[in-house]
């Protein structure tokens, strides 16, 4: 390799210590993308400012690790060290000191990535058949007579939600079906539970509850079966699991998540007082809605009593009402009558001057018939003169007329009429038309002049 170089092309190569950790840094964030990496959390310090730095370190080698406020305060559980974490991090250099160091996005417990993996699996499974369908979703009851609760006897959540009950709905008698809610075969125990209350039949709503805790106390409710024993429950079943941030699969399978054990009691009943103030609310509705029928019917009884007359008040009304009308067909009929008469006088005048005068018509048919006569005879004379006249012209134009005066018509042999001397050639044979009869002749002369002299015919 021939690494000799001009003063020039040295003074260009040469790095600054911030250029180069620069370059290192970007080298680094190119190269390997945000991945997860397993180790022991090691010297955890936690800064006023709410960033945390730690080592993450395995039996042979650590690395520095620093997770700012606004990644880990999403956290809900506190990494300690000695513990065997997960982290999800980005490779990466702390430029002024030029420290390798892991920029963490997100931290687990140490196994837990196998739990989520499995947890995501089962999700698309029952979503893909059909668990987490809306159209399944059984409606809560708007006034539950038995509400029964499915958790642990000890368990927190209980209490909460007991009293949540008890300050809601203080007469609503309560069914509790103890079962573990985490552990080891807590699965099956809360499937039997679930079983039960749906074979007894007494509630008419379930509370699936349990107070929060870790991925690992909750998974109880991430098992299938306890998944298909919620869809099979032929009661409605409201799921508070854990805290708000809390997803689990009997959340997606129930009939309607509540974020808290406590939020779950609050939808199973509606609040007395709510109630109360609903029905307050009602019945002050209806009274102001009978009184206002009432003002109605009393108004209306006010008007129908103003229109009612005494019966013999009705009789004089009415009687002066039909002289009134007796008077109106009177002058109705005296009007019409008069009407009626005028249009009769001036129909008879009407009659009388249209009426025909026969003599004077038989004169005028004479009259008429004699200038008929007259002008038909005119016409007609007229008419044989024109005829007259047009049957001298036509036989005059009549081509057998000109052929009696002496002339002929010749033809080719091929049928043409002869007008030019130059159809023809000498010794042609051609036709001759006469006037009487026709004969063929031959050609011996011809010229473009008329010969004044034509030959004497010979009868």
């Amino acid at each position: 390799m021939n690494i000799s170089s001009t003063p020039s092309q040295k003074t260009r190569a040469i790095l600054s210590v911030s250029e180069l950790n620069y370059c290192a840094k970007l080298l680094l964030e190119q190269a390997i993308p945000l991945r997860w990496i397993s180790g022991e959390v090691s010297n955890l310090k936690r800064y006023s400012s709410g960033h945390w730095y730690f080592s993450l370190k395995d039996e042979s080698a650590q690395v520095r690790c620093v997770m700012f406020r606004h990644k880990n305060r999403l956290l809900d559980w506190q990494p300690e060290d000695g513990m065997q974490v997960e982290v999800n991090a980005l490779v990466t250099i702390y430029e002024p000191r030029g420290d390798f160091q892991l920029g963490v996005e997100n931290i687990r417990r140490a196994g837990l990535g196998t739990l989520f993996e499995a947890y995501e699996r089962l999700k698309a499974k029952l979503e893909k058949a059909g668990l987490f369908d809306p159209a399944q979703k059984k409606p809560l009851p708007a006034h539950p007579k038995q509400i029964g609760i499915i958790t642990s006897s000890s368990a927190a959540a209980l209490r909460d939600v007991l009293s949540t009950l008890k300050h809601r709905m203080p007469t609503i008698p309560i069914i509790i079906y103890p079962t573990p809610v985490q552990g080891e075969g807590a699965a099956a125990k809360i499937v039997d539970t679930i079983h039960l209350a749906s074979k007894r039949n007494e509630c008419d709503v379930l509370i699936l509850c349990r107070g929060g805790g870790s991925i690992e106390d909750l998974w109880a409710f991430n098992e299938e079966n306890v998944a298909h024993a919620i869809a099979a429950c032929a009661i409605p079943i409201i799921s508070g699991i854990g805290h708000e941030t809390d997803f689990t699969i009997a959340d997606f399978v129930a009939d309607i998540r509540a974020p808290t054990p406590t939020g779950a009691a609050q939808l199973a009943c509606q609040d007395t007082q709510t109630l109360l103030r609903h029905i307050n609310t009602q019945g002050n509705r209806i009274q102001l809605s009978i009184r206002h029928h009432l003002e109605r019917l009393m108004q209306q009884t006010d008007t129908l009593a103003h229109r009612l007359l005494h019966p013999g008040e009705r009789i004089k009304n009415q009687y002066i009402q039909l002289q009134h009308l007796q008077e109106r067909l009177a002058n109705c009929w005296s009007h019409t009558m008069e009407t009626q008469h005028w249009k009769l006088d001036k129909t008879h005048q009407r009659i009388v001057s249209i009426t025909p005068n026969i003599s004077l018509l038989k004169q005028k048919q004479h009259e008429l018939a004699l200038r008929m006569t007259r002008a038909i005879n005119h016409h007609t004379e007229t008419a044989n003169t024109h005829l007259q006249h047009q049957q001298a012209h036509l036989q005059h134009l009549n081509p057998h007329a000109v052929l009696a005066r002496g002339y002929s018509i010749s033809y080719t042999a091929d049928g043409v009429v002869l007008r030019n001397s130059d159809q023809i050639k000498i010794g042609d044979n051609i036709q001759v038309t006469l006037a009487k009869g026709w004969c063929d002749a031959s050609v011996s002369k011809k010229g473009k002049r008329i010969r004044k002299n034509p030959p004497a015919s010979q009868d």
